[in-house]
């Protein structure tokens, strides 16, 4: 998912091409998946990137950019993209494959959130924007999910490259010390 356009990240290009130690952001999800076991690959972008459509190297579809939920819907309306479908926010400079090779032989049936605790995002200094109680625990989403149909559930695991997404200044901050240590 690239179609977001960065605004709470205080930046004047794109989102997913917002510099990260020298890299845009969407190449280290890309080298995540890459690293993977995910068969195939297709970003999805909307009108506000379209210069993330031209950098990367992969099939993109483009969505219209009303938002997260609009965007998904527009995207799994592509025939490329079978269900299920693992989906992976842009965001997530600290991804890696094993990391998602996990998620995805956790994933049982149906569709699958991903969430951290969010005092974990509290601890690591990053913003959270979203959370929801599950199990009573305060929980916050990672940005990468399983899309299958019913049943679906929740999965909340304590990694700290999962809680790592880039939304504002305060965010890169906290990845840029993670990536030169």
């Amino acid at each position: 998912m690239a179609g977001g356009r960065g605004t709470r990240l205080d930046t004047d290009g794109e989102k997913p091409l917002f510099p990260l130690a020298g890299r845009p952001l969407i190449d280290y999800v890309l080298d995540a998946l890459d690293a993977s076991g995910v068969a195939s690959v297709v970003v999805a972008t909307s009108p506000s990137t379209p210069e993330t459509a031209a950098h990367v190297s992969v099939p993109t579809v483009e969505t219209p950019g009303e938002g997260y939920v609009a965007d998904l819907d527009a995207a799994l309306a592509d025939d490329r993209l079978a269900r299920p479908t693992l989906t992976v926010a842009a965001d997530l400079p600290l991804l890696t494959g094993a990391v998602l090779d996990r998620l995805r032989r956790a994933h049982e049936s149906g569709s699958l959130t991903v969430a951290v605790p969010a005092a974990r995002k509290h601890e690591l200094g990053i913003s959270v924007d979203t959370t929801f109680d599950h199990d009573g625990r305060t929980v916050a989403p990672t940005g990468v999910n399983v899309v299958g149909g019913d049943p679906s559930r929740t999965l909340v695991v304590d990694e700290p490259r999962l809680a790592v997404n880039v939304n504002r200044p305060c965010d890169a901050a906290v990845a840029r010390a993670w990536l030169r240590s």
